[in-house]
């Protein structure tokens, strides 16, 4: 496990004290000013000023429009839920059964599941209403997690967005049931927001507020949700349109539920607002760009790859036609595509604090993929907690370089932010006659070992030849890895004279990745690789074997460079 060098004392009291006194000074007020307000939400008189005057009536939205999962349906419809990294049968109480972690009960209140359980069809809506009312009758009032903004936002999507689930089965009684309870959650954000929220986090509670006041037709509190959308989207994108907190998951999630305000508006007949209609429009290219040939994810940044179909169907519903960026300099991530080769590189700063909960140690990282395969990757990202959250996000599960297995970011001590991140990472790019070549560096080593680590990357014009150059400038630490994490499908095979390692792709392509070592010794032999074991977690709930080539070595005091050629071999005949 890399260590994290100059992270911050791992007692719960003094990391949280820390992480607040870390965040933006307008984020540090709204959390200090919402944290004032909890013992009023708690009261037994605000729960009683959340229901308005007349018993309220939901106006149908659009049904959910997104693909579910029915095997998963199937196991919640028989009292099994697999959420986060824990799976619990017949949760008791709902919410917060006992031995339930954080992340289950996050997921499990946001309602996520309910949409796998409706893809069952009409037989399953009586399932369903049935944990809605058990939940209704065992959180009759506000309570700290499961009535976080965030949560009910994600709630109030996933309720609003099954008309089966609201039509109650035609029970009048239970239908106003879970009518006030949108109103009341409703309220509750229109007085609660911006709750010192930031990132893709207030962006779904400003959506469950939308929906929300859409559904109850009350006009004074969609004119706060629009208020809160048009004053978030700003801090939401960065100037190229990639999302602020630099996760390819979130780009989608982000873009997703901004696509979900846009179809609800349009159908309750309201104006999109020009905010909106232009942040789905700039988004929508940088999504484009985080797309893996085979259409998932690019895994940076606590990516999978993602439910499948997902990137193009929310393309489809942005009305996309644009061309995936090449450059996004603002959100910090660089593609070098020629020919059938595609090279996706994080060559960006990693967010601010308060933004930083999935930001991984991953910079200069970067994935190669030939047409519609994966080959070279970094290990993605699943729920997990303890060591396994902490090695996913370490720098040694990116396809980029590690010093003394120390990460270049150190990372909380719980897995969710950063304690110090790299203060300079520059990128600069040029291109002639198809051929590219990117130029990066960052700093992250310097606090420690007075090392900068410098990248080049060259792919020259049909794709068939990549090579890359990594310098480590300084005299600081004592060893270096330099890794390349192969997909799970990939074989590879060392070469005779040990110093190349040739791969072969399923489709029958093949490569041959060669590297030399100057200024750095490999056992006594220069420029000699190896194969290790790795492991993939870009698919949701698998994980799967891997390898990884490593380059490895001791530090001579006066810096190291490494040259690497990927090279397309020919085909066999």
């Amino acid at each position: 496990m890399p260590r994290d060098l100059g992270s911050p004392m791992k007692g719960t009291w003094r990391r949280r004290y820390r992480r607040l006194l870390d965040l933006p000074p307008g984020m540090l007020r709204g959390r200090i000013l919402y944290r004032a307000k909890l013992p009023i939400f708690a009261g037994g008189l605000y729960d009683r000023l959340l229901l308005g005057r007349h018993a309220p009536k939901l106006a149908a939205l659009p049904a959910d429009p997104w693909p579910a999962d029915p095997a998963r349906g199937r196991e919640i419809a028989t009292g099994s839920f697999h959420l986060g990294h824990q799976t619990i049968r017949e949760p008791v109480p709902l919410g917060r059964p006992i031995g339930a972690d954080e992340d289950w009960r996050i997921a499990f209140n946001s309602f996520a599941w309910l949409a796998d359980l409706m893809a069952l069809g009409a037989p399953a809506a009586p399932v369903a209403l049935a944990f809605v009312e058990r939940w209704l009758a065992e959180n009759p009032r506000w309570e700290a997690l499961a009535w976080r903004p965030d949560i009910i936002g994600r709630r109030l999507s996933a309720w609003l967005a099954q008309p089966l689930l609201l039509a109650a089965g035609g029970d009048a009684a239970l239908a106003l049931k879970i009518a006030e309870a949108v109103e009341r959650q409703t309220r509750h954000l229109a007085h609660a927001l911006p709750a010192g929220l930031a990132g893709q986090a207030l962006l779904a509670a400003v959506k469950g507020l939308i929906l929300g006041a859409l559904a109850l037709g009350h006009e004074g509190m969609l004119a706060v949700g629009l208020k809160q959308l048009a004053r978030t989207l700003p801090h939401q994108l960065l100037a190229d349109g990639g999302h602020i907190e630099r996760s390819p998951a979130l780009q989608l999630s982000a873009l997703r539920d901004l696509c979900d305000l846009r179809i609800a508006l349009e159908a309750a007949g309201r104006p999109v607002p020009n905010e909106l209609a232009l942040a789905i429009a700039r988004m929508a290219p940088v999504l484009r760009m985080f797309q893996a040939g085979d259409g998932g994810l690019a895994l940076f940044n606590d990516s999978d790859e993602g439910p499948a179909g997902a990137v193009d169907l929310t393309l489809l519903r942005a009305d996309a036609k644009a061309k995936p960026l090449a450059s996004a300099p603002q959100s910090g991530f660089q593609r070098l595509a020629a020919g059938s080769s595609v090279v996706l590189v994080d060559a960006g700063r990693p967010p601010p604090p308060g933004l930083d909960s999935h930001a991984h140690a991953g910079t200069l990282s970067f994935e190669f993929y030939h047409g519609k395969e994966r080959v070279i990757v970094n290990c993605g990202a699943q729920p997990a907690e303890g060591d396994w959250l902490l090695a996913q996000r370490a720098t040694a599960a990116h396809s980029t370089v590690t010093v003394d297995d120390t990460n270049s970011s150190a990372l909380m001590s719980d897995g969710h932010g950063l304690a110090r991140r790299p203060m300079e990472v520059v990128a600069r790019r040029e291109e002639a006659e198809g051929n590219l070549w990117l130029e990066t560096s960052h700093d992250g080593y310097q606090p420690n070992y007075g090392l900068v680590h410098y990248r080049r990357l060259y792919l020259n014009a049909d794709g068939a030849d990549l090579r890359g150059h990594d310098r480590l400038e300084g005299s600081g630490g004592k060893r270096f890895t330099l890794s390349f994490h192969l997909h799970p499908a990939v074989n590879a095979s060392l070469a005779q004279d040990r110093q190349a390692v040739l791969l072969r792709l399923p489709s029958g392509a093949g490569f041959r990745l060669r590297c030399q070592v100057v200024g750095g010794t490999i056992g006594g032999a220069p420029g000699e690789v190896a194969l290790a074991e790795s492991i993939y977690l870009g698919r949701p709930g698998e994980r799967r074997r891997s390898q990884q080539v490593m380059v490895t070595g001791e530090l001579s005091g006066a810096g190291l460079e490494v040259k690497w050629q990927l090279s397309r071999e020919s085909r066999r005949k």
